[in-house]
């Protein structure tokens, strides 16, 4: 029986001109959608998982074209709430060789960031859960998206439901009087993965420093939040905005383990790795035999979404396991 795997936060309508155009050449542009937390439900997804997105859309067209598009891609939208505020936006220009790619974010007013406590029901949602993600982003939206956030972690914790918490945030959200530092570590305090650099940690919890190596602040996380069992991190060596190296890490509350390095040449789409790298790891740690296992797999998710345009990462295990056993070849499949 395939795992229940269940994520939360805001879905955002993607604008950006064809192939890497800039906006002042573009005529038209090309629509598609996505939000962290949903990038990894459906990357989920099409690794077989049962994955369940709960957010908020507003209540017409542009809601049930964004819900039609979750479930296009597999995933349950039964406890999707709809009501007042508009769909958040973001504009993409892609970037190419050293030119780098640029986003503007509209997501003030959106219907997610008018989310109320107790607008969802955990309790029932999270029952028979394999695992519940969210991340840094949907708590900085609003009052009432952190509060749901909390109510999710607390009620996964009661029944027993793993947690992931991916820390990296935004810096150009947190407008509600609430200051990032203020809430994560609450959030922190009841996950047992946590996907952060020493940067983040030093960022978003006041700990660690950030040119402290992973196992010396992932000690220092596990000594404040002691409920937290994984870190897991990630580096990106940009040679280019066209050309990245990736290597996964995860501290698995000994000792870090590395996945081996690997070469993206010629980057197609960049939006959306990390919540790939997510996806595969939270994978891995479900189904794989150990931790190591599961950082090589997540390297190669992360890998292979540079490969597709969109924010999603639409490759299946067996693509995954490929590049894990080293197939880098591209060749065409028959």
């Amino acid at each position: 029986m395939s795992k229940k795997v269940v994520t939360f936060g805001e879905v955002m309508m993607r604008f950006s001109p064809p192939g890497h155009a800039k906006f002042s050449q573009a005529t038209t542009v090309e629509l598609a959608y996505g939000g962290g937390e949903a990038n990894v439900a459906i990357s989920l997804a099409y690794f077989g998982m049962e994955a369940f997105h709960i957010t908020r859309f507003p209540d017409n067209l542009i809601g049930r074209s964004a819900t039609q598009y979750l479930r296009h891609h597999w995933l349950h939208t039964k406890y999707i709430s709809y009501g007042e505020g508009r769909m958040g936006k973001y504009f993409l220009e892609k970037g190419a060789v050293h030119r780098p790619s640029v986003v503007v974010y509209e997501r003030d007013s959106s219907a997610f960031s008018k989310i109320e406590a107790g607008m969802f029901d955990w309790k029932h949602i999270l029952r028979n859960a394999d695992w519940f993600h969210c991340t840094g982003i949907t708590p900085g939206i609003s009052q009432g998206a952190a509060d749901e956030c909390l109510t999710a972690i607390q009620t996964a914790n009661a029944l027993g439901v793993p947690v992931s918490v991916d820390v990296h945030s935004r810096k150009n959200l947190w407008q509600y009087g609430k200051d990032k530092r203020d809430v994560m570590p609450e959030l922190v305090a009841g996950s047992d993965v946590v996907i952060a650099s020493p940067y983040d940690m030093q960022e978003n919890l006041n700990i660690a420093k950030a040119t402290d190596k992973l196992a010396i602040a992932s000690e220092k996380l596990k000594k404040e939040f002691p409920r937290v069992k994984k870190v897991v991190d990630k580096n990106r060596e940009a040679i280019s905005a066209s050309h990245n190296r990736i290597q996964g890490f995860i501290w698995d509350g000994n000792k870090v383990l590395s996945s081996p390095s690997l070469d993206v040449t010629h980057i197609v789409d960049r939006v959306g790795t990390g919540d790939a790298y997510a996806a595969g790891m939270i994978y891995g740690l479900l189904n794989l035999k150990n931790d190591q296992e599961a950082v090589n797999f997540a390297a190669a998710a992360c890998a292979l979404k540079h490969t597709v345009e969109g924010d999603v990462n639409m490759v299946s295990v067996d693509d995954v396991g490929n590049l894990v056993d080293g197939n880098t070849s591209g060749r065409i499949k028959r």
